[in-house]
């Protein structure tokens, strides 16, 4: 059985560290993994998203519409635009909060209402306010890794070696909070 999980946020919002983290903690548990990412003007705000999928043989990276079993959204916009993704009986993780566009920024078009309450219609949700939580640990940025730490507990992921990974795969002075943010994640779902 192949899993799909697909990640999506804004540029700047740390999808590609994330990905990185759990697509080398799924190869290091021995499983083939196939990833890919589009980074859509990420450096401006853009949306990015990348998506792994893992399993006993794995051919292609590409999730379609309708066959992610799990999707993480770093930002609420990012749910709603990829909710379809998702299978009927998949996991949405989104992080509650908002980031303004362009033209919501100028007045042109609100930011929607009641995304949260029609996401939870579709699918099974975990809202959960990385953001806030990151910002209690002092840094915002850790926030990405604070969603992988919940989507770990969603996905019964525990026995994947993650300290280790992060240890690996971010700089030496942010490792100590990376794992921090982590654990934090575990406890949030």
């Amino acid at each position: 059985m192949t899993t799909s999980i697909k990640i999506v946020g804004v540029g700047g919002q740390g999808t590609i560290l994330a990905t990185t983290l759990l697509s080398t903690a799924i190869v290091e548990a021995g499983m083939d993994v196939k990833m890919s990412e589009i980074h859509g003007m990420s450096q401006r705000g853009g949306s990015v998203s990348s998506e792994i999928r893992y399993g006993e043989k794995v051919f292609s990276p590409v999730i379609m519409k309708g066959n992610a079993n799990i999707l993480m959204a770093f930002e609420l916009m990012e749910a709603a635009r990829n909710i379809d993704y998702l299978k009927k009986d998949g996991v949405l993780i989104v992080n509650n909060h908002k980031i303004n566009s362009m033209v919501t920024l100028n007045g042109k078009v609100p930011y929607p209402e009641g995304i949260i309450e029609d996401l939870k219609s579709k699918v099974e949700t975990y809202v959960i306010d990385a953001t806030a939580e990151a910002i209690k640990l002092g840094n915002s940025k850790v926030m990405n890794v604070i969603m992988l730490g919940a989507l770990v507990k969603a996905m019964s992921l525990d026995e994947f070696d993650f300290e280790k990974v992060i240890k690996e795969n971010v700089k030496e002075k942010y490792i100590d909070i990376n794992i921090k943010a982590f654990n934090v994640g575990l406890n949030l779902i």
